[in-house]
């Protein structure tokens, strides 16, 4: 296994995003929502990953999108399904970078994750336990 990357860059960030959605195209939970939305189109979605990534953890501002509209059309989405998204991104981060570059995708990652199913099952919709918990922990202040 390759050292884990100090910081983010644009190459490691590539990494991270096919790293992540190999593991998500195999996932058998995940897996047939990517594949039935993105069968044919992984070369079309990839690099707007690349650039989405790019743009939350190195201000590149090359990310042209609405993330919110993007998965309105998402139909069976439950909250299951984002807590298993973000264990899948949030593992692969881990193993790829060092826990303060890590950070820098972690806290995003649950921040928008929270965004969407709030977006998707409305403002009353509350954030399953592992995510409020994940967010908790991400989120609270550092121990001096």
């Amino acid at each position: 296994m390759a050292p884990r990357a100090a910081s983010p860059d644009e190459a490691n960030i590539r990494t991270l995003v096919d790293t992540f959605y190999d593991r998500v195209r195999e996932d058998d939970m995940l897996g047939p929502i990517f594949d039935r939305i993105l069968a044919g189109r992984w070369d079309q979605h990839l690099p707007k990953m690349y650039d989405f990534w790019s743009n939350i953890v190195l201000g590149t501002k090359r990310f042209r999108g609405n993330v919110m509209q993007a998965h309105m059309p998402l139909q069976g989405l439950r909250g299951e399904h984002f807590n298993r998204w973000l264990y899948l991104f949030l593992d692969t981060v881990n193993h790829l970078y060092e826990p303060a570059a890590a950070a820098a995708f972690m806290t995003p990652a649950l921040r928008i994750a929270q965004s969407l199913q709030l977006g998707l099952f409305g403002w009353d919709y509350v954030l399953p336990p592992e995510q409020q918990a994940l967010l908790a922990r991400l989120t609270r202040p550092a121990q001096p």
